[in-house]
């Protein structure tokens, strides 16, 4: 069997187990990795619209943006509202109810990193980051992620 081949089951399996692991902390609060994602995106970084909520989700859930949010709006955690300077456009904010949601899934989402921390203690963090990063660019999911975690700026070298 090919690296190359291990590597992609081995990513696959990652994915699966820290999605499940997720899922399984989420359901006492009512909330699906999908929901709990865009609730965190707005929790950091306030209203916005739903494209560009959509242009900041990496889950791959199945369900378009649109639809996470009309599912968190039935269920009381985010506002709709008429952008003040485009009334074309909806904002989404979180209600209070979504602010404790959102505190909520950053205490299980702080739980799950501890686990990968825990498995990362004797790895090349940057390395695999570096690698992932390079694996997934020019993707619709590797964009996303770049739009929420900037790649910190290359070390620059000085000429003397």
């Amino acid at each position: 069997m090919r690296t190359a081949e291990q590597l992609r089951y081995l990513i696959l399996a990652a994915q699966r187990e820290g999605n499940r692991r997720l899922a399984a902390e989420l359901a006492p609060i009512g909330l699906t990795p999908a929901q709990s994602e865009a609730l965190r995106i707005l929790s950091e970084n306030g209203p916005m619209s739903l494209g560009a909520l959509g242009r900041m989700l990496v889950c791959d859930s199945g369900s378009s943006p649109s639809r996470i949010a009309d599912r968190l709006v039935a269920a009381g955690l985010v506002e709709r509202a008429t952008d003040e300077h485009d009334h074309r456009q909806i904002v989404l904010s979180l209600s209070p109810l979504g602010a404790l949601r959102a505190d909520e899934v950053a205490k299980i989402e702080t739980r799950l990193y501890d686990v990968l921390d825990h498995a990362l203690e004797h790895a090349d963090a940057d390395e695999v980051l570096s690698f992932l990063r390079v694996f997934t660019r020019g993707s619709a999911a590797g964009a996303a992620f770049d739009r929420r975690f900037p790649a910190p700026p290359s070390p620059t070298r000085s000429s003397s």
